[in-house]
Formats: C-alpha cells, sequence, structure tokens
C-alpha cells in the first residue's frame, strides 16, 4: 500500500475514485428506480462519441462529451413526449444516432487513434488536478440537489401522480435528473470510459436495492459500494497491471450477485 500511495499520480487516480464512485452511486439511484437504465446507456455513448468528434476537431475531449451527453438527456424528455413516440423509441433514435457518430468519428481520426481508444476503456491513472476539481464539483452539485430536493424525490419515487397533484414539479426535478446524469458521465468519461460508465452508473444502486426500502438508505448504500468498487478495482488494477476500468465494473458486479445471493428480500409469488 505504501508503494501504491507514494505516486502523485495514483494518489489522483484513487482521489478520482472515491469522487466518481460516490457520484455514479448516487446517480444510479434515480436510473434504477425511475427505470432509466437505457437512459443512461443513451447519455453515457453521447458522452463518448462527443469526446471523439471534440478530438477529431482538435478540441478538449472533456467538451465534447459535456455537450453531448446535455444534448441527449435534454432530447430524450421531449422525444418520449411526441405523439407516437414512448421512452423506449426515443433511447432507441438517440442510440443510433450517437453510436453512428461515435464509429464515424473514431473512423476520421488520424494516426494510431491512441486518445480516441483510451476513452472507450477509460484511465484512471491519467487524471489531472483539473480533472478532480471538476467532479469535485459536480459531486457538490449531485449532492446538493438531493438534499434539498429530498422529499420530494421521495415523493415522486413513490408516487408519481400524488406528487404532481400536489404541486411537486415533477417534470422540472426529472429534467434535472437527466441533466445531472449528463453532467456525471461526462466528467467521469475520462477516468472510467464510454463503454463502462453506464455499468458503475447501474450496478452500485442495484446493489443497494437488494439491501433496502428505504431511500435514504440506498443513496449511502450505493454511494459506498460505488467507493468500494472504485478503489478496489484500482487497487487490483495496479496489482495486476490491467487497465482499472473493466476491474472496477467486474468488482461492483460481483458485489451485485452477492448481494443479490444474501439479500433479505424475497420474491412476491
Amino acid at each position: 500500500m505504501d508503494e501504491f500511495l507514494h505516486y502523485a499520480f495514483l494518489q489522483r487516480a484513487l482521489l478520482m475514485a472515491m469522487l466518481g464512485g460516490s457520484v455514479c452511486g448516487v446517480m444510479g439511484v434515480f436510473v434504477v428506480l425511475w427505470r432509466m437504465s437505457l437512459v443512461g446507456m443513451c447519455v453515457s455513448h453521447a458522452a463518448f462519441a462527443g469526446a471523439l468528434v471534440a478530438l477529431w476537431m482538435g478540441q478538449p475531449p472533456l467538451a465534447g462529451g459535456l455537450a453531448a451527453s446535455l444534448a441527449a438527456a435534454s432530447a430524450v424528455g421531449p422525444l418520449a413526449q411526441k405523439p407516437g413516440f414512448s421512452l423506449d423509441t426515443a433511447m432507441g433514435v438517440v442510440f443510433a444516432v450517437v453510436m453512428s457518430v461515435a464509429m464515424l468519428a473514431l473512423g476520421l481520426l488520424p494516426g494510431a487513434r491512441t486518445e480516441g481508444l483510451s476513452l472507450i476503456w477509460g484511465s484512471l491513472l491519467t487524471v489531472t488536478s483539473f480533472d478532480l476539481q471538476l467532479m469535485s464539483g459536480t459531486a457538490l452539485l449531485l449532492f446538493g440537489f438531493v438534499t434539498l430536493f429530498f422529499k420530494e424525490i421521495e415523493a415522486i419515487m413513490g408516487q408519481r401522480h400524488a406528487a404532481a397533484a400536489s404541486g411537486i414539479p415533477v417534470r422540472g426535478i426529472q429534467y434535472a435528473c437527466l441533466m445531472l446524469m449528463g453532467l456525471v458521465v461526462a466528467c467521469a468519461l475520462k477516468a472510467i470510459g464510454g463503454l463502462l460508465i453506464y455499468a458503475l452508473i447501474v450496478t452500485p444502486a442495484a446493489t443497494a436495492l437488494q439491501l433496502t426500502y428505504r431511500l435514504s438508505r440506498m443513496f449511502l448504500l450505493s454511494a459506498v459500494f460505488g467507493i468500494t468498487a472504485c478503489t478496489t478495482g484500482l487497487w487490483l488494477s495496479f496489482l495486476w497491471a490491467v487497465p482499472p476500468g473493466a476491474v472496477i465494473v467486474m468488482v461492483s458486479c460481483a458485489m451485485l450477485v452477492t448481494a443479490m445471493a444474501l439479500s433479505p428480500k424475497k420474491l412476491v409469488r
């Protein structure tokens, strides 16, 4: 462990793992309970596509990923409200567009495409101080949102129509969650990767759901599971000399399988 913490880049990676794990875990509660898993997948792939387009244009990948993820998140809701469009249809359209753009941009990149390919799997070991500052700001924004609007979120989770009837701005809170999802995905893209960030958002929350019914406890457990998966995956990747993103997701999935086996919840027939 002393050798692990001796290097500055590993210290930054560990901080990013803790911040990213907690942020993705908390964001995952919305995704899992509101059954927006496919929305999360669309947004994560949109961020990947936007980052590749930015690279092709010679711009910072973060800017492109942030713009694309926010655009995808804001497009899903209005598309789903169009006559003849369901949420599944809207997500299918968005997913097809962003993946086409991603593959086109990847093919147009000059040279060995090393930086573009690194966005697929992510690289915790290359995060900078600016990346940490950006993720810290995102964490404060997300945690502040959950704290300030917890009662409204809990009401919407329980009975959406009753919450709307009582005057709670259901649509506004849901759109805010979509925007926060886009921000979280864009900030975590460099560290985790476009193909793996979706799994890291969903699995800690799904693990927490196996162990509790209370929303407040689920937020806490999901953040803890996200941090545990990221830090453990980073440590194992250091020992095995393999990419950390894939190991993090494997650890997170192993935690989910364990929670399902030990869950006190029983199947109701």
